[in-house]
């Protein structure tokens, strides 16, 4: 079986990737720079089954600022795939702290770039994270109504133009950075993820905490969309990627069925908290004072397609926000 390499492998995605490629058989290297990235060490994800054969996981280090790389992680690997970022809502925004989430996914790509570029390597393809928060909100239509804007009734299609803001902006960036790999021959898949369902972290995690008093948090009207996935599906996303080589360029990574925050949080409070639950509104001014410019993203509705990676062949095991929330409240 083929050596992926994986950075950001240690986050909430990389974690239940690494699962799931050990246990087709795949070997992993996960490229990082914390207590587990030591030389050649093996170690198996926190959340791991002791099933896995352990041989086939290793860490390997980097170092972004100073743009080095293990070279027998690069040598070794057959594929790539690049999750490594700093956390998008981890922190308010700050203006340095815009820089880290900027810099972080730019100057990872440009030492992926590089170590291509330099290091004698038999990498087939480079699979991308990247993000919907490409896409503005869904009112940005033209005076045409919505061609030229890349949204159809699905929702914004691939094909859509990168919104003029911080998180546009900075996934236009960060495509950009990673794009020079196809001059050396490497197939290039870039997945724009949308919100991640997992019970390991991301905005699950945040919707569950107000349900331990019995109260579901409805932010601004509720109206907004979201355009979420399950944690198993993105991560099936990223080996579909792998193994199928007619997929190449960009490619959106959100369910079939988008919802708004009014139906993902009343759902949830139903699976968890059965009727006893009381509902109540955040205002969008207080999101405003609480998060900064980030209460942007929080209140933005954003209605993306999942068409094209359909049609590409990919089937949705969790295809309704139902199925996904069923599963993942059974293992709580």
């Amino acid at each position: 079986m083929a050596t992926i390499m994986i950075t950001g492998g240690t986050g909430t995605v990389g974690k239940r990737l690494t699962e799931m490629l050990l246990s087709k058989g795949y070997s992993v290297i996960i490229v990082g720079r914390g207590e587990h990235s030591k030389g050649s060490s093996t170690s198996k994800p926190s959340n791991s089954s002791s099933a896995f054969n352990q041989t086939n996981l290793r860490y390997a280090q980097w170092n972004i600022d100073a743009q080095t790389i293990d070279e027998s992680a690069i040598q070794q690997a057959d594929y790539i795939i690049h999750l490594a970022g700093a956390g998008v809502a981890d922190k308010r925004w700050s203006d340095a702290r815009k820089k880290e989430i900027a810099d972080s996914r730019i100057n990872s790509c440009a030492l992926i770039v590089k170590a291509l570029s330099s290091i004698p390597n038999k990498v087939k393809g480079v699979i991308s994270a990247s993000a919907i928060g490409w896409y503005g909100p869904d009112n940005q239509l033209d005076d045409e109504g919505n061609a030229s804007t890349g949204l159809d009734k699905r929702g914004f299609t691939e094909a859509a133009n990168p919104y003029p803001d911080f998180l546009g902006n900075t996934c236009k960036a960060w495509e950009d950075s990673i794009a020079p790999v196809k001059a050396f021959g490497k197939r290039l898949v870039i997945l724009r993820t949308g919100i991640v369902l997992s019970n390991q972290g991301g905005a699950l995690v945040e919707f569950k905490k107000p349900l331990l008093f019995k109260t579901a948090a409805i932010l601004g009207s509720g109206k907004q969309m979201i355009s979420w996935i399950h944690v198993d599906d993105l991560c099936n996303q990223y080996i579909y990627a792998i193994e199928n080589e007619q997929m190449n360029g960009v490619y959106n990574a959100v369910a079939p069925h988008p919802v708004s925050n009014q139906s993902l949080t009343i759902e949830l409070a139903k699976k968890i908290c059965g009727s006893f639950y009381i509902p109540f509104y955040v205002p969008a001014f207080v999101l405003k004072i609480a998060l900064g410019e980030m209460s942007i993203e929080v209140l933005k509705s954003a209605t993306v397609s999942s068409h094209k990676i359909e049609a590409a062949g990919f089937h949705f095991q969790y295809p309704s926000i139902h199925d996904a929330l069923n599963q993942l409240t059974k293992t709580t």
